[in-house]
């Protein structure tokens, strides 16, 4: 438990403070975010500071590797008896995505700077990056073993726990490919889900703490059920299980840190660069925490924002008629007029309300 808590601190101190100095030389060079020309309430926002989820994700990685290296230092002093601090490939394999799709972002964001509009990277371009991660991920995490010859990964479909639809019984090399193309599924889903909700300052951040923070609970009870820890009948594997705990406490207070500098009136702003690499690393742990459906429930908020996007696409295209005055959701309820602070907050009760509900489903099962 000591190696979560250093993670989070560790990340979150270094995000909190390094986030300023980072806005301060954006501002210098004028790196600044493009608005689209129907958020009208957004124009302000025109100029302001964006990638700053390159902090989130260097708060990360300090907070990971960080609190392994502490925890050595502190059991060479005698400070901690016993000391757990070994990088698994679970834990890279999250931070991979992380920083994968990252850089996908950046290049999206870069590109939006450079070109000075609202329109980064294309579609096409944007898939290609997306899948070229997830591939490389997917096939690591399914093919390369552990000590004890447990993937990180698993060829089920999970809800809380493996299932019995297993895509192994279309035989292996089959099974590799559908593995691979589910996770694109997932991947992308969660990823685009995240940059979606990501329109309101604070709003997303907020919201990914919140789901990095029940991934760390997931993830914890896993460990604590483990045949190593409690063999017995009723033990469960999820191999790395604990480290996969200390990677989500990072993220999350790298999320925390951020936060700080990101809620309203936001001084930067994560753009792609935050946004599609949050949502991968949430689905990577749904995915090596064997709880890939889960994410669903948990992650409620950027379902719910995704979808209205969904409806309000094949509403026009079939009828030619609008759901929503603007989609996504969030923006929509600008237009009828409640205030930005007023929607993140109530947003941010009904993300609340979808970690409690997936955490009760989780324990339930």
């Amino acid at each position: 438990m000591v190696d979560v808590l250093l993670a989070g601190a560790l990340s979150m101190a270094v995000a909190l403070g390094c986030t300023k100095p980072f806005i301060a030389y954006l501002v210098r060079h004028r790196y600044g975010q493009f608005v689209r020309d129907d958020l009208v309430h957004h124009h302000v926002k025109r100029g302001k500071p964006t990638m700053g989820g390159a902090v989130i994700i260097a708060a990360a990685l300090v907070g990971y590797f960080g609190s392994h290296a502490l925890l050595v230092a502190l059991g060479g002093l005698g400070v901690l008896e016993e000391v757990h601090s070994s990088i698994t490939l679970s834990a890279l394999l999250v931070l991979f995505l992380l920083t994968g799709l990252g850089l996908v972002g950046f290049l999206d964001d870069w590109t939006k700077i450079r070109k000075e509009r609202s329109l980064g990277l294309t579609s096409k371009q944007k898939l290609l990056g997306q899948t070229l991660v997830t591939v490389a991920f997917a096939v690591a995490a399914l093919l390369v073993k552990d000590e004890r010859g447990l993937a990180p990964a698993s060829t089920a479909i999970s809800v809380v726990r493996d299932t019995d639809i297993d895509f192994a019984v279309a035989g292996p090399v089959v099974a590799v490919l559908l593995f691979v193309a589910w996770s694109n599924v997932l991947i992308a889903g969660a990823s685009n889900g995240v940059n979606i909700t990501d329109g309101l300052d604070g709003l997303a951040t907020g919201a990914s703490v919140m789901v990095f923070g029940a991934y760390t609970m997931v993830a914890l009870s896993q460990f604590r059920q483990g045949c190593r820890v409690a063999p017995g009948p009723a033990c469960y594997d999820v191999p790395a299980a604990l480290d996969l705990a200390v990677v989500s406490c990072a993220i999350a207070g790298a999320c925390f840190g951020f936060l700080w500098w990101n809620t309203s009136p936001a001084e930067i702003i994560m753009g792609d660069t935050g946004s599609l690499s949050l949502g991968a690393a949430l689905a990577g742990l749904a995915i090596l925490t064997h709880t890939q459906l889960l994410l669903v429930v948990l992650g409620g908020l950027f379902v719910i924002v995704t979808m209205s996007v969904i409806i309000q696409v094949v509403s026009f295209k079939l009828t030619g008629r609008r759901v929503f005055r603007i989609a996504p959701l969030h923006h929509h309820f600008e237009m009828v007029g409640w205030s930005e602070v007023t929607i993140v907050a109530r947003f941010w009760i009904i993300a609340a309300i979808c970690v409690a509900a997936g955490l009760a489903l989780f324990y339930s099962g």
